[in-house]
């Protein structure tokens, strides 16, 4: 009798030892990062991530807060109201350069994908006949901008800009308001689709892209969480570039984004993502702003996360 007892006892403690840490881990709250977020293709690792549950399951509870445009995530990050943003890397050089606190924890993609777009009709066929011409592009600081106007200016042939976004930059297109626009994806395969032409796509190919970004406050308190957010975004770009238009991924850029599904499939395998920081091209764009009166310095390794140096760059 007293055997059986002591047996069941045991048999007790046995089962609560065994289930104690799974009701532990049940228990354990995710840890939130708030991203701010102006939607695009460009950003399609983050959309991945969340949507095949690539950050749940390293604990990570991701609030996606959409704005208006880059200017406007930043301003949630520098503001406190956010805790990271993808961005052109122009934008965050600048911003840091003028003491925002923030700092580059990872590379989006690389190269740049935005390519001058021209009418199917247009004599502009190099960049010396851009001469003179009407060009839409979305500022004189943006990466690919910068590119195309020192191209223009080494071959005599300065060009007027006009600013405009991707949207308006098309339809000044269709209303021959504008010779020619610099757009990025997808908004440069939409306009593929309806018969525009490429002209010299090589031109921003050696400039890095997008970024991620983090506020110094939350890289001091968890960069242990910013660190399982880039493996997370690691492992989603590899299930992107398996298959760029595989349905799925097709499925969530349209869903996130409201990009049309043609445009998504024609342009998705110019995405090339990847996390390691592009130092020198980066540093290379800071110049530029310098040279532009932009900002008094290049910001060199101040642009970086020292919690991620050997990780995302620096190796």
């Amino acid at each position: 009798m007293k055997k059986s007892i002591i047996a069941q006892i045991l048999a007790g403690m046995t089962l609560a030892a065994l289930t104690a840490p799974a009701v532990h881990a049940q228990s354990a709250k995710p840890t939130k990062i708030v991203v701010a977020d102006a939607k695009t293709t460009h950003h399609l690792n983050l959309y991945v991530a969340k949507e095949k549950g690539l950050l749940a399951k390293r604990g990570l509870e991701v609030e996606i807060v959409e704005v208006k445009d880059l200017a406007a995530a930043r301003d949630l990050v520098v503001a406190g109201k956010a805790d990271v943003y993808w961005a052109c890397p122009t934008a965050v050089i600048a911003a840091i350069a003028n003491g925002a606190p923030i700092r580059i924890i990872s590379q989006v993609k690389a190269p740049c994908t935005s390519v001058l777009v021209v009418p199917p009709d247009s004599p502009i066929q190099d960049i010396k006949d851009l001469k003179g011409k009407r060009v839409a592009g979305i500022s004189p600081t943006c990466e690919a901008v910068i590119a195309y106007t020192r191209a223009a200016k080494l071959a005599g042939a300065p060009f007027r800009l006009e600013k405009l976004a991707g949207g308006p930059a098309i339809a000044a297109l269709e209303a021959r308001a504008v010779d020619a626009a610099i757009l990025e994806e997808p908004q440069a395969s939409i306009a593929e689709l309806k018969g525009y032409r490429f002209v010299r796509s090589d031109v921003a190919e050696g400039i890095p892209c997008r970024t991620i970004n983090a506020r110094t406050g939350v890289l001091q308190s968890n960069a242990a969480a910013l660190k399982a957010l880039i493996e997370a975004v690691e492992e989603a770009n590899a299930l992107i570039l398996k298959d760029p238009v595989a349905d799925e991924v097709v499925a969530i850029a349209h869903t996130y984004t409201g990009a049309p599904h043609a445009s998504i499939k024609q342009g998705n395998h110019r995405l090339r993502f990847g996390t390691t920081i592009k130092e020198e091209g980066l540093s290379l764009l800071a110049d530029a702003l310098v040279d532009q009166g932009d900002i008094k310095e290049n910001p060199g390794t101040k642009l970086y996360a020292p919690e991620f140096k050997g990780i995302t760059w620096g190796r």
